[in-house]
């Protein structure tokens, strides 16, 4: 049986290709996540000041729209979560693509604020299934060392997408309107999902894990991943058997884990959509022009790219647990810092760093839990921190909109911001440390000779 130490090049290059499909596929899937996460951010102060696009909006109402989505996405979440570990990593992931795609389109067309909400939720469904699921697809193909730097580029897709959705409405929004964005978030269904289709595999952590030897093997020799690899991440944690999905979640020494991490997901939610919802509002209260507030925006996801896969970097090396908690920490002081009276060079070095502190350690906690956790229920546990998470997502743009209606001054929206931030340092240093199986210690008895499985569940192999 081939081992990780006598690989032949021509397994290294298929690994090395298949790794580079599936993070691929999987960062341009989230950056329409973080699409639709920021571009109702850019049309609010349109619905705010213009009755006529969607019925009156107060900013009640524009805080009660910024949540429809998330309580969509944490049902999608938690029900992809459940779905993923039984039915397969990629089926899910397909149906998302077309689901959200098909969601966004059908809101473009909407035009009252019943149906504006109504399509934001069901749009949201696909995305949280989508969220749930790439975390777990993306850490069972990564290789050794480099999961967080993978989880890290895949996930960073959410502020790149952000980014996008900032930057197009500076150009584009006055030109195309508010329905013209969310056209543009339907484009997945006529690009990524006939590329995902021919070039994302199911994962054969996921075969093994259903018992499915045969298969497993078969998609090991095509997409280069050793069989052993992906059996250490199927290995149950202790001496005991582990339960498929949420049952296995909150037994037995996962539990504590799984809800300070949820915890943990609510904290950085709530930072990452009050922000990308309110910012600009924010900023344009504070004196700056409709583009110069949506720049604000740009650079605070700009931030938490770069931000994420420096963090990444330093996970892979130290652990994801003392730099997401050091994120956290460094999130609490720059959200403080921007009460303070800044030239405006300063103040957007500064917005950049609380986008690592809250986007960017968003990101991270994907990583953190999706390698935290085994196969049996990295599916649950990522679609946990996605989906139980949302409700940070449901209650950041609703306490971004009670706060601006509460009249509070900026200075105290911001203070209240790092202390949740402060919140989710704390957390974070409560989970407790796990050791990750070793390679030779798991078994794996060749029902077949290598090359002589079955075909690959759902996929042929990946080019370059």
């Amino acid at each position: 049986m081939t081992t990780s130490l006598t690989r032949t090049p021509e397994q290294e290059a298929r690994r090395r290709s298949t790794v580079v499909w599936v993070v691929g596929i999987a960062f341009v899937g989230l950056v329409f996540d973080g699409y639709d996460l920021v571009v109702y951010g850019t049309v609010l102060s349109t619905f705010l000041r213009d009755p006529t696009q969607i019925g009156e909006v107060t900013p009640a109402v524009g805080g009660a729209l910024g949540s429809y989505a998330l309580v969509g996405v944490l049902v999608g979440a938690l029900l992809a979560g459940t779905v993923a570990d039984v039915l397969g990593r990629r089926k899910v992931m397909l149906l998302a693509y077309a689901w959200f795609s098909i969601g966004m389109a059908v809101t473009a067309m909407m035009s009252s604020t019943t149906g504006f909400g109504l399509m934001r939720f069901v749009t949201g469904l696909g995305v949280g299934a989508l969220v749930a699921t790439t975390g777990a697809i993306v850490s069972e193909f990564a290789p050794p060392g480099k999961k967080n730097l993978c989880n890290a580029i895949t996930y960073c897709g959410v502020p790149a997408g952000s980014l996008m959705a900032a930057l197009l409405a500076i150009i584009l929004l006055a030109g195309i309107g508010w329905r013209g964005m969310f056209w543009i978030g339907a484009l997945p269904i006529v690009t990524l999902l006939p590329l995902a289709f021919f070039k994302m595999p199911e994962s054969p952590s996921w075969l093994l894990a259903r018992g499915r030897v045969e298969e497993a093997r078969a998609l090991s020799e095509k997409t280069g991943v050793p069989l052993e690899e992906a059996a250490a991440m199927a290995a149950p944690v202790g001496d005991k058997p582990e339960r498929t999905g949420f049952a296995g979640l909150f037994s037995g020494g996962n539990a504590l884990a799984a809800i300070l991490m949820g915890f943990m997901s609510v904290t950085g939610l709530v930072l990452v959509y009050a922000l990308n919802t309110w910012l600009p509002e924010l900023m344009t209260r504070a004196g700056f022009s409709t583009k110069g507030s949506l720049s604000f925006l740009l650079v605070l996801n700009g931030g938490a790219v770069i931000g994420a896969l420096v963090g990444s970097r330093f996970a892979d090396r130290f652990g994801p647990k003392p730099v997401v908690a050091g994120c956290f920490l460094i999130g609490a002081l720059s959200i403080a810092v921007l009460t303070l009276s800044l030239p405006l060079g300063l103040l957007l070095l500064f917005v950049a760093i609380v986008g690592l502190g809250t986007s960017g350690t968003q990101t991270l906690i994907y990583g953190f839990v999706a390698n935290y956790f085994t196969t049996k229920v990295r599916g649950a546990a990522v679609a946990w921190c996605a989906g139980f998470g949302r409700l940070g997502g449901v209650g950041g743009p609703l306490l971004g909109g009670f706060l601006v209606a509460a009249g509070l001054a900026l200075n105290s929206i911001f203070y209240v911001l790092a202390a949740l931030a402060l919140l989710g340092t704390i957390l974070t240093l409560l989970v407790p440390t796990r050791r990750a199986p070793e390679l030779h210690s798991i078994p794996i008895e060749p029902s077949v000779a290598p090359g002589q499985g079955v075909a690959a569940a759902g996929s042929g192999q990946p080019t370059a």
